[in-house]
């Protein structure tokens, strides 16, 4: 059996029913599952005698891991790009489709592990990722292998479409697949890798792109084989008024009519973006449970909009929080995204609009819930899987900062995880990831990119 021991931390965040922040406060782990949770001083002596690993998190802040509901990891690789900084979402789409089309399975490969690098790094445990396009053989394996290296808790979401640019949709057709292709391989994945046993480090969700590279069929197919096996449900949805205008006019629905209408609504769903839900859409949403995953930085990126997030909060809607793609964020830092929400909500909602700890636990708690994750993620609680993240508060960025820690990890600078853990395991270990070298992924990445401005494949 493994143990673990942190003590002496400026301030464990619980996160739990009660609300508690302990000073001083200490987390003891066996076998990846937390043991002991409280003040530094009360520890028994047997037990950290007995600690195999003992971390001093003094001048740190310790929360529950955060958790990422929507990423892109592959457009990691396509960051920035010149000619669609400036564009909304359809026309930076229709930059950036032709050049994902020259995507390499081993660029799945590389740019998974880069992208979770980053999210290690700002103190995510866990992450969802839409993986949409298959271009030159590659597959949703080629993904799923390559987090697996990693550590991290993934839930690998099968994405599709199906409806491209000569049946009125918006993708290339050569970036399509047959509905029948999306559907056995759906249910192949399933089979040979969803895990559904708590602790489990990775599941499969089914993940159909957006209304407008997708049709309703395939929506309700996927619907109807999600429930058969028991997984979970997501997609794109009201990211902006261009996807609302498009389902007006092709559905002669609102975004949460059309997905009522096709069975995607429920706790086994959750939605990306939702930044353009009428109120009546997040009322529907709020009654069934459905979940939404709030992307802030990608959504002012791409002049999207504010997302309602504090109106979905206080209707009762469970909403995560996500970096979505590095094409569109153009980072996949997930405790800067918190800071972004926040300020975000207060420039809509007012400056007591959203707190700091509304935001920090839409962080966590509302990820693991989103993700059906919620007994045993998302809050330190004895019991509870041993996935949290140590932030350093005494550092230059937090001088003067001594009033609320806590506060400080969003309206001071969000700094790198000096710890992130997942089932009490150490993958970031003194501000250095553990489980592999990010330089020559970096290496190989950049070669990678330059591949793809070049016009060629990588």
């Amino acid at each position: 059996m493994s143990t673990l021991l942190m003590r002496h931390a400026d301030v464990l965040v619980c996160m739990d029913d009660a609300g508690r922040e302990i000073t001083d406060g200490a987390l003891f782990v066996r076998d990846g599952v937390i043991e002991v949770v409280g003040p530094t001083k009360d520890l028994p002596p047997d037990l950290v005698a007995s600690a195999d690993r003992v971390v001093d998190l003094h001048g740190k802040v310790l929360l529950p891991g955060l958790i990422n509901t929507h990423h892109h990891l592959y457009q990691n690789l396509t960051r920035l790009l010149r000619e669609a900084q400036d564009a909304p979402l359809f026309g930076w789409l229709q930059v950036l489709y032709p050049i994902w089309e020259r995507l390499t399975p081993y660029a799945f490969r590389v740019s998974a592990q880069l992208g979770v690098a980053e999210l290690l790094l700002s103190g995510c445990t866990m992450t969802a990722d839409h993986q949409y396009i298959f271009p030159n053989g590659a597959r949703l394996d080629d993904t799923i292998d390559a987090v697996a290296e990693t550590g991290i808790r993934f839930h690998a979401l099968r994405g599709s479409m199906s409806v491209g640019a000569s049946q009125g949709g918006l993708p290339p057709d050569s970036l399509v697949e047959t509905e029948d292709e999306i559907l056995r391989d759906s249910e192949r994945l399933i089979d040979r890798y969803h895990d559904a046993r708590p602790p489990s480090r990775l599941q499969i969700a089914l993940a159909p792109c957006s209304p407008f590279s997708v049709s309703q069929q395939l929506m309700r197919d996927s619907a109807s084989l999600a429930r058969r096996y028991g997984v979970r449900l997501h997609t794109h949805l009201a990211e902006n008024t261009e996807d609302v205008a498009y389902s007006r006019e092709r559905f002669a629905m609102t975004p949460g009519e059309y997905a009522e209408d096709l069975g995607w609504t429920g706790p086994d769903v959750w939605h990306a973006h939702c930044v353009q839900l009428s109120a009546a859409d997040i009322r529907r949403f709020a009654q069934t449970g459905t979940g939404v995953a709030h992307c802030p930085c990608s959504n002012m990126r791409l002049a999207s909009g504010i997302a309602p997030v504090m109106g979905m909060l206080q209707a009762g809607v469970p909403v995560s929080l996500a970096v979505d793609g590095s094409s569109s964020n153009d980072s996949g830092h997930l405790l800067a995204e918190a800071r972004q929400a926040l300020l975000l909500q207060r420039l809509k909602e007012g400056a007591d609009g959203c707190r700091v700890r509304d935001m920090l636990r839409v962080a966590t708690r509302g990820g693991a819930r989103v993700l059906g994750r919620e007994d045993h993620l998302g809050q330190l609680t004895v019991g509870y899987q041993a996935d949290c993240a140590a932030f350093s508060v005494d550092d230059i960025w937090h001088a003067g900062a001594l009033h609320d820690p806590v506060a400080s990890l969003l309206l001071c600078n969000p700094g790198t995880a000096a710890y992130t853990v997942v089932a009490g395991e150490l993958l970031v270990d003194q501000g250095r990831l553990t489980r592999f070298d990010p330089e020559p992924i970096q290496a190989t990445h950049r070669t990678m990119t330059q591949r793809l401005l070049n016009g060629e494949r990588a």
